[in-house]
């Protein structure tokens, strides 16, 4: 996939796409580690005049794991890691709910990609969503997004599983690379 003349966004699942995963959830700023070449993707991105927004959901918030002052520190943490590496993230949109609570931002559900538009002011349709998980790429297709795997996180047994057609990429960077041509 190349990108098309007017694409000036890119969508990315936060924990397995830009930072390392956890199954117990990353729950401080200590926990949150970069995938390496995933900050310099990002860079790439900012530097070609692309503007990146993360979409993640953060049910830790409601399990009681982590609050919402924490979840801004994990975040700062990330955004100030972009930074370094030459990159911008114009945006963070998040779902603190349970899966429980049937809310529209929980991906799979497109309300994130909803928010992301109305944030922005921006028109989403066709837009690559980066994820590493099917209901990642779910949200992607409600959203009426360009669903994009990568297989780092627990992106390779999400190829394994997938029922529907998909971009996969081996990491972010990978994606960027052939993204950006």
């Amino acid at each position: 996939m190349q990108r098309s003349a007017n694409q000036n966004l890119v969508i990315l699942d936060r924990d397995g796409v830009i930072n390392y995963d956890s199954d117990d959830y990353i729950k401080s700023p200590e926990e949150w580690i970069a995938i390496p070449g995933s900050l310099e993707a990002i860079a790439k991105l900012t530097q070609s005049g692309i503007a990146v927004v993360v979409a993640t959901n953060q049910s830790g918030i409601a399990r009681g794991l982590f609050n919402e002052h924490t979840l801004s520190l994990i975040h700062k943490k990330m955004l100030g890691a972009v930074h370094n590496a030459g990159g911008e993230i114009a945006g963070i949109f998040y779902c603190p709910h349970h899966p429980n609570e049937n809310c529209n931002c929980r991906k799979p559900e497109p309300g994130l990609i909803a928010q992301i538009g109305v944030g922005l002011n921006i028109s989403t349709s066709e837009v690559p969503f980066v994820g590493d998980s099917i209901r990642d790429l779910e949200a992607a297709i409600a959203g009426g997004c360009q669903p994009i795997l990568v297989k780092t996180g627990k992106g390779q047994k999400s190829a394994e599983n997938l029922s529907f057609s998909a971009d996969v990429y081996e990491d972010l960077s990978d994606f960027v690379t052939h993204w950006l041509g």
